[in-house]
């Protein structure tokens, strides 16, 4: 009696996989790396090719009737402003005796605020001697127009004064007067009385004033000198060095910024638009097989390549294990590599020849095995089209591809039984759907993925725990039909390896 259980749920797949994503731009180290290096030359080249103008600087001390403590530096953007006017421009080309126009003067030289009252003047120029000019004259127009307008200002409010005395003392004068129109006989009446007290206080009131109007008058007039005397030129125009290192080391710099950002950014995009798996766990659930082991990128350190070549000899003796644990003809079908799929059909032929004779069945596309020089001792190599003609007596090993526009039919002429050869990063996650669906539809089944140039720190468990079915449909389809039954037959489970570390592995 067997009771029936509901597999678990499993988690939902998160919307975004970040370490997906930062796996896929570390890949494309060469894009970025690039990108920035590019960047970074490019900046040296403007820095070389499009030197700065030459350019002058003055400082002007502006001092201001309303300045204040608390000043949030309204009054020095004001002084900006009307550098940047056409009076201003038209003024200190009336200086040089130029008759270059104010609106294209105005391109060249710029105001910059230091404090609440200190204004740097930059201008350029075709010569140093020319920017010096232009800087001298542009600070002695705009010291002018500003002496002129506090001078203006303080005789306009001055002449307001005066005139609210001038008004006061007329009044005062009609007082005055109507004082001195009463007859002596009016302290006798007290209406008469009242009426000169309100007279007399009119006329203490508009005295007051009036001195009050003369001492505001003095103070405007006064206040004018200290402003004037207070704006003038305390840096006289001098023209500024560029340093050429310094200048392309600043590029240098913001080139190399801007491109490595712009790398990062162009990889991320391409990463997520294309959709290609990185990690093991996300290759093998989209293969729906278990990644049993993996070779590194080639590398000419010497320690790296020791390791290379240690992995190469692993992984030979597990698929030499694989081919004799069955009869079934083994295949390698590659997506990717398929050179480095060919050096492992053959390091796999030659170590089973010792045992029985092997015979590679070429089936991939490009001459990594059709156009290869023959080497004494190198297993038989033939065509898919002379595979019929192999003795049976010989083993069958047959290396094909799953790249698209393979012609899926032809896939089990090359073997019953098949071991994925992926590059990671390759395939998309729709075309390993593709491949995972299509040999399963020829009752091809996977034995497992061995997994080409995989990223260095994926620590991603490429092992499907729960999906080994998926490699046996093929299998259990096929040995159903053959027996003409409806009947699942009994099956032995395929040997599934488990990646370690590296340093577990060495000390194994």
């Amino acid at each position: 009696m067997t009771a029936n259980t509901a597999p678990e749920s499993s988690p939902a797949a998160p919307l975004f996989d970040l370490q997906g994503l930062v796996v896929a731009v570390r890949r494309r180290r060469r894009l970025w790396c690039s990108l920035a290096l590019l960047g970074m030359l490019a900046g040296v080249a403007v820095a070389v090719l499009l030197p700065p103008p030459p350019s002058a600087m003055t400082k002007v001390l502006v001092a201001h009737a309303e300045d204040q403590p608390n000043d949030t530096g309204t009054l020095i953007r004001t002084d900006i402003a009307v550098l940047g006017t056409t009076r201003i421009a038209d003024k200190a080309l009336q200086i040089l005796k130029s008759s270059e126009d104010p609106e294209d003067f105005m391109q060249d030289y710029r105001g910059t605020g230091l404090t609440n009252n200190l204004l740097q003047i930059d201008v350029t120029g075709a010569s140093d001697e020319q920017a010096v000019a232009r800087a001298e004259a542009l600070a002695d127009a705009f010291v002018a127009d500003h002496v002129r307008r506090m001078r203006e200002i303080a005789e306009a409010e001055a002449k307001a004064l005066l005139d609210q005395r001038d008004r006061m003392r007329n009044e005062l004068a009609e007082v005055n007067k109507d004082i001195g129109d009463q007859s002596p006989d009016a302290e006798s009446d007290p209406q008469a009385s009242a009426s000169i007290e309100t007279l007399f206080a009119r006329r203490a009131e508009l005295n007051s004033r009036i001195i009050d109007f003369d001492q505001r008058a003095a103070e405007a007039r006064t206040g004018t000198p200290k402003v004037i005397a207070g704006t003038q030129i305390v840096d006289a125009a001098r023209p500024v060095r560029h340093s050429l290192p310094k200048t392309a080391a600043t590029n240098a710099a913001i080139g190399l910024v801007l491109g490595l950002v712009l790398g990062l950014a162009l990889a991320a995009v391409g990463a997520v638009v294309a959709d290609r798996p990185v990690l093991r766990r996300d290759i093998a659930a989209n293969l729906g097989a278990s990644v049993i082991t993996e070779l590194p990128r080639r590398s000419g350190r010497l320690w790296q390549r020791r390791r290379t070549r240690a992995a190469r000899e692993r992984l030979t003796a597990h698929l030499a294990r694989l081919m004799r644990d069955s009869t079934e003809p083994l295949s390698l079908l590659e997506l990717g590599c398929a050179r480095r799929t060919s050096v492992i059909a053959l390091d796999l032929a030659g170590s089973m020849a010792a045992e029985e004779p092997v015979v590679i069945i070429d089936g991939l596309p490009g001459p990594q095995l059709a156009g290869r020089r023959p080497k004494p001792g190198d297993p038989g190599v033939v065509s898919g089209e002379q595979a019929a003609a192999v003795s049976h007596q010989e083993r069958r090993l047959g290396v094909g591809s799953v790249a698209p526009g393979t012609a899926w039919t032809d896939l089990q002429y090359l073997g019953t039984r098949t071991v994925l050869v992926v590059r990671a990063g390759h395939g998309s996650a729709a075309w390993l759907h593709t491949v995972a669906r299509q040999l399963a539809d020829q009752h091809i089944p996977v034995v497992g993925v061995v997994l080409i140039d995989p990223d260095p720190r994926d620590r991603t468990d490429g092992t499907l725990w729960d999906g080994l079915h998926t490699a046996l449909r093929g299998r259990s389809e096929r040995t159903a039909l053959q027996n003409g039954t409806g009947r699942r037959p009994s099956e032995r489970l395929p040997v599934w390896t488990a990646r370690v570390p590296d340093s577990d592995q060495e000390e194994r």
